[in-house]
């Protein structure tokens, strides 16, 4: 075999183990903030309760038949993935259209509307969700507003339940959505909106058939991220929600931090992690199903 012959293979393989190397420092975080987490977590959880350590020394999996079997658990799960789906709709549904007029503005105001979409993010949550506390309490704007101009007689209930959490959630969570539907819709060409129309197809019937279905991946990136962040919030809905906005996120904490039950919460924290996953499973394969069937 000659030089010229043996010099590629030698640059193939320096390239191989080159991009091997780059990719140990993902592994590493990987490895050491998820998987052995979540590893200690699963270990935790299927260790017996005791009242003088953190978890005592055998093993059981009486934390999760417990908690499957318990109606109380069932109900704040099934609230907790309620309010996840419908921050993630209405994130979505007030969303789409902001990233729409920012993807094709060519005003000189689009930098400030870039700063208003991130504006929540640039204020800690706790500040957020005690802004709320003002907004919707009893005594708060938000009643005082609907009292002033008549609508109401009373002081509505917009605190200690899903409503409030609800709300709060979207205002937090709503720039995750705009985000990534903003960087899809600027990477569809305009050529191919200009092109429906000049077939004949009006503004709305080119919306719906070319530029809908190109901007598939953001929706389903956007959402994907607000349904899991919003179910797996903490602060907001200790603050907000009360016994009747309760999440399992809260649930989770008072089972470690109030009751000192580690291995019950750890198993309440994997199921929630586990139907979290089932869920977002099915969703892309829907969506994957629903990408695929679009003209």
């Amino acid at each position: 075999m000659s030089a010229v012959e043996a010099a590629p293979r030698v640059e193939g393989r320096s390239n191989r183990g080159s991009a091997t190397w780059m990719v140990v420092p993902a592994l590493v975080l990987l490895i050491g903030f998820f998987a052995l987490p979540y590893l200690t977590i699963i270990t935790m959880s299927l260790r017996e309760a005791s009242t003088r350590a953190v978890y005592g020394e055998g093993f059981t999996l009486a934390h999760y038949t417990t908690a499957l079997g318990d109606f109380y658990i069932w109900g704040i799960l099934g609230r907790t993935l309620l309010i996840g789906a419908t921050v993630t709709v209405i994130s979505l549904l007030l969303g789409y259209p902001v990233a729409y007029h920012l993807a094709k503005s060519r005003s000189r105001w689009t930098s400030l509307l870039y700063i208003f979409v991130l504006s929540p993010l640039l204020v800690g949550l706790v500040v957020r969700t005690f802004a709320w506390m003002i907004i919707l309490s009893n005594n708060g704007v938000a009643n005082q507003a609907l009292q002033a101009v008549g609508l109401i007689d009373f002081p509505l209930q917009l605190m200690n339940n899903s409503l409030g959490v609800t709300i709060a959630l979207t205002h937090v969570f709503l720039p995750f959505v705009i985000l990534p539907l903003l960087g899809n819709l600027q990477a569809i060409s305009p050529d191919l909106a200009m092109a429906s129309r000049s077939l004949g197809a009006s503004r709305m019937r080119t919306f719906w058939k070319v530029t809908l279905p190109l901007s598939m991946p953001g929706i389903q990136a956007g959402t994907i991220l607000v349904f899991v962040l919003s179910i797996s919030a903490y602060v907001t809905p200790a603050m907000l929600g009360g016994t009747g906005g309760r999440t399992m996120s809260v649930l989770v904490v008072q089972y470690l931090v109030d009751n000192f039950r580690w291995p019950a919460g750890a198993a309440l924290a994997i199921i929630m992690a586990a139907v979290a996953v089932i869920f977002v499973g099915l969703y892309l394969r829907l969506t994957a199903r629903a990408m695929r069937r679009l003209p």
